[in-house]
């Protein structure tokens, strides 16, 4: 009875040190919120005393040309391709021993465990946050990836492990907001009604109904008014890069020229009457024959797939000067 009771007694022990090694191996980073990357390869990595959690995932996963709300990416996890590694070190582990070409000396990398198969899910959302610089506006400062593994397994120095979803957290892409630096004057196409505001990388162009720029004195605080539209009153935001500076000679033709090369076209969205995209002209005499129109925009937005901004509730568009016959 009491070689039995003994026996019993070791058995519970045995059991117990079982269940703590466990615990002790089991992948935690939940409390580990900042998610960095490496400028030099395709790492992004969270780093916890004398571990790290490392995931190599090509860049262009990251989306940023949003089509859907929450914008999901799944790719397979293997072993050479969107690499999923756990680490073990012996002493503190920095983004030095991440990031380095030539990694340090130490601290030593005492285990590993290498995802062998699973999802990586990847959802993606803008990062949208208020413009000081003007009244309600606001602006994209980047994008947030949350990335969730899904079903992954690990092999370890003995067996595997296995995680049915295993939250990594957010990365986030910050990118420049969109430049707004246009001044004042305005110009207009004399074979449509293109009426345009740029700068050597940028341009505001506005298809603007003749009716709103008639050369008539508007009665005072009485603007002309129209809503962006999509045949009408329509509103584009372009940026470009390379092949050479954009200059006016860029605008009025028939065929719109491939330098220098478009890099973004953000979309006025359509308006509401008496709530946004609102299109207020008022016109002035500016000599005899001459009249200045000035263009504001009101609770205007700029759209790109599902992502967009507002110029907030008012925006000098700027100001056109006309002539009579």
């Amino acid at each position: 009875m009491k070689k039995a009771l003994s026996l019993l007694v070791l058995l519970a022990l045995f059991n117990a040190c079982d269940d703590g090694d466990l615990t002790q191996e089991d992948i935690s980073f939940e409390d580990v919120t900042s998610t960095q990357s490496c400028s030099t390869n395709d790492i992004i990595y969270k780093l916890k005393e004398k571990e790290a959690l490392l995931l190599e995932i090509p860049e262009t996963n990251f989306p940023t040309e949003l089509t859907a709300d929450n914008e999901t990416v799944e790719l397979d996890i293997s072993t050479t391709t969107n690499r999923v590694v756990y680490r073990f070190y012996n002493g503190t582990v920095t983004s030095n021993n991440i990031c380095e070409t030539i990694a340090p000396a130490t601290p030593v990398i005492t285990d590993q465990w290498t995802a062998t198969a699973g999802k990586i899910r990847i959802v993606t959302s803008a990062i949208i946050e208020p413009n000081n610089e003007a009244n309600n506006s606001t602006k994209i400062t980047g994008y947030n990836h949350n990335i969730v593994l899904k079903n992954v397994t690990f092999a370890k120095a003995v067996g595997t492990q296995v995680y049915e979803t295993f939250p990594f957290g957010n990365y986030k892409s910050i990118i420049t907001p969109l430049p707004f630096n246009f001044d004042q004057t305005l110009e207009k196409c004399t074979s449509s009604n293109e009426i345009y505001n740029y700068t050597t990388s940028a341009a505001l162009i506005l298809d603007i109904d003749p009716s709103l720029i008639a050369n008539e004195v508007t009665p005072l605080n009485t603007p002309r008014t129209g809503l962006i539209g999509t045949t009408t009153n329509v509103f584009i935001y372009r940026s470009f890069t390379g092949g050479g500076l954009l200059t006016g000679d860029y605008f009025c033709n028939d065929t719109t020229p491939t330098t220098p090369v478009l890099n973004q076209q953000w979309d006025g969205k359509a308006g509401v009457s008496g709530e946004s995209g609102i299109i207020e002209v008022t016109t002035t005499t500016n000599g005899p024959t001459s009249f200045k129109h000035t263009i504001v925009l009101k609770k205007v937005s700029l759209q790109k797939g599902i992502s967009n901004f507002t110029l907030g509730d008012s925006y000098i568009l700027g100001e056109l000067f006309t002539t009579t016959n």
